[in-house]
């Protein structure tokens, strides 16, 4: 059975990040867990115990506070990592300049102000594109190419990074992230 990732928050409740069933357990035995959120759990069961003849047993929630993890509060807004992966998922596999939607291998990472002009590869200049308008657009900007950009490039906060790099992300956990998303977010657009 394969076990989803268990959302790791600091003991203010801000999320942190995504951790193996197998990291939340170590957390719970060594008594590091602070306070649970969320309606799943998970039963792990371990070894027998010499000792006393039983087995181990450990249930885990799917949000986990851990204690003595109190993150500075611009750790939050810190700029999450650029990859295709999450930009093509932020930017919702739309191309930014015909507004087509397509499957992940014919998108590309667009870069709005070219590298080669002195545009940098960061979430603010880069957009989603289809390879056909990225091939057309070429080593341009959109104003000297002709092609007005669909939506605007922003940076993900924590919260909706957690929720761009996770694929299988329970409803409870997701109920939780969705509360720390800022408005303006793409995922809130239907």
């Amino acid at each position: 059975m394969q076990h989803p990732w268990i959302l790791t928050l600091d003991s203010r409740g801000l999320p942190h990040r995504w951790i193996s069933w197998q990291a939340a357990c170590h957390y719970y035995a060594l008594d590091m867990v602070a306070w649970v959120v969320g309606n799943r759990q998970f039963r792990f069961v371990g070894g027998i115990c010499r000792a006393t003849g039983l087995r181990s047993e450990i249930t885990a929630n799917s949000i986990i506070a851990i204690k003595g993890r109190n993150f500075r509060p611009e750790s939050h807004s810190q700029v999450p990592p650029l990859n295709n992966r999450e930009l093509f998922h932020r930017d919702r596999y739309i191309c930014a300049y015909c507004g087509d939607r397509f499957s992940g291998h014919i998108l590309t990472r667009e870069h709005i102000v070219p590298v080669s002009q002195g545009g940098r590869d960061v979430w603010m200049n880069v957009v989603t594109s289809c390879r056909p308008c990225n091939q057309r657009k070429s080593g341009r900007t959109p104003e000297q190419a002709r092609m007005a950009l669909l939506y605007a490039p922003y940076v993900p906060n924590k919260a909706e990074y957690l929720i761009l790099c996770n694929r299988s992300i329970l409803a409870d956990q997701m109920d939780f992230l969705a509360r720390h998303v800022p408005r303006q977010s793409r995922l809130h657009v239907p």
